[in-house]
Parts: C-alpha cells; structure tokens; sequence
C-alpha cells in the first residue's frame, strides 16, 4: 500500500528537538515492517492540533493526496498527531474515509472506519479521545494551579522578575541597585509627588530601569501598581528573601 506520513508537534522545544525527525524514522520503519511504502511526508511544526485542517498545511496537503488518489491513507503515531480536540479528529477521519479503500494508520495498527452495525467501534475511539483530552487538560491545569501556589507565597511562577529581583530556579533574589530605586519610589510617592516627578527624580539620580530604558510615568506608575498589590504572603516572602540577600554581601 502507498502511503503518506503525517507529522505535527505543537511547541516550539519539540520543533527544535528531535521529535519531528523521530516521528518520521518510526513512521518509516513502521511502514516498512507492515509492507507499504512511504510516498510523501507531511509536517505542521509547530501547529496546534486543536486548528483544523484547513488551518494546517501539512494536513490539508496530505488530505489533498489522500483525495486524488495520490497515496491510499496516511500514517501517524497517534491519533493525537491528527487532532488534539474530538471535534477536529473526526471530522478529518471522515474527510479521509469519503475516498472509497483509503485508511488511516497509527503505530500500533489501523483505525478502524466507522460502521453503521458497529456503533460501539465509533463511540470507543470518540471515547478515548476525550479521555486523552482530559488527562492533557488536567495535567496544564496541574501546572497552573502549581504555578498558582507559587505566585501566592511571593514565589516566581512565570514572566518576567518584578522590578528590584531575578528569579534563579523559581526564587527571588534582589537586585541591590533595583532595591534601591524601588525604596525611592516608595518614599517619593508617600510624599505626595507625582508619577511623573518620580520619573523626573530616578532619571536625575541615575537610578537603573529593568531593561535600561529612560524612567517615565507609565514605569513608575506600573511598578508602584505592582509593588502596592503585593498579598501579605508575597510581602513576607520578599522580606524574607531581602534579609538573606543582606546576609550574604555582608558575609
């Protein structure tokens, strides 16, 4: 049988790692070992399998040489290669399955077309895509939540270090020239002056902005915004890591 392979990893990593290539070199060794030959490769780096076909080249393409006739099904490591969402995973199976004789593979076998005096064979796969979508959903929200704990005890989860730290290995260590300004602010804004006389006043004293930038109204307010919202736990948290900080230059 003639076949295409079809290829998709969804983040950046992947696309500069190996699974790609991995994809392909098992893809081929699994069609060989089954007796078909491999006519075309089709990839989407870096494209989520929650877009539909027409969303992804590399699909629609491979869907294109499934209708002409140009190869007799495609070969994917898994169904979660096709879609990542049930929706999209049926409605392709269906675009391949209106080619009479055309099939889909994945590593571990054939995917069965649909038949109206089996409907359990239908309501299975559904199934087990549904369940694989829940387990992916569960784990980012495992992550979300882990991200979550951090950000409530001060710790840093994601995006960049408030003003005044860096983050090493999800803790907050302090910036001493960043401390400095950040008292500054502080102690100008309880005296009542303007955002953008606080600018005005770091500019003069040369105090250093995040990424080297001219101190301007927006900056200040921004980070005086953030500092003011600061959660007991993350004030707690920052105080702590301020006095290790202290500690270490004067050992």
């Amino acid at each position: 049988m003639i076949v295409a392979l079809y290829l998709r990893v969804s983040t950046t990593t992947q696309v500069a790692g190996e699974s790609l290539p991995e994809q392909e070199r098992n893809g081929r060794a699994w069609a060989k070992a089954n007796g078909h030959t491999v006519a075309a490769v089709y990839s989407d780096p870096g494209l989520s399998g929650a877009l539909p076909a027409e969303d992804r080249p590399g699909l629609a393409a491979a869907l294109d040489a499934v209708a002409a006739g140009a190869v007799d099904g495609l070969v994917l490591r898994d169904l979660d290669r096709l879609a990542r969402e049930v929706t999209v995973q049926e409605a392709v199976l269906a675009q391949v399955w209106l080619s009479p004789g055309a099939h889909v593979f994945t590593f571990h076998g054939e995917v069965a077309r649909d038949d109206p005096d089996d409907p359990m064979r239908t309501a299975m796969r559904q199934m087990a895509g549904v369940f694989a979508g829940l387990e992916r959903r569960m784990i980012v929200k495992r992550m979300r939540d882990g991200r979550r704990a951090k950000a409530r005890k001060g710790e840093h989860s994601v995006g960049p270090a408030p003003y005044g730290w860096e983050s090493r290995n999800g803790q907050l260590l302090p910036v001493p020239a960043e401390q400095s300004a950040l008292v500054a602010m502080r102690e100008l804004a309880e005296q009542g002056l303007t955002h953008a006389t606080i600018a005005a006043t770091l500019r003069e004293d040369g105090h250093p902005t995040k990424r080297g930038g001219a101190w301007s109204q927006p900056v200040v307010s921004r980070i005086l915004r953030r500092d003011a919202s600061r959660t007991a736990e993350q004030r707690a948290y920052q105080d702590a890591r301020l006095l290790i900080g202290n500690h270490s230059q004067i050992g």
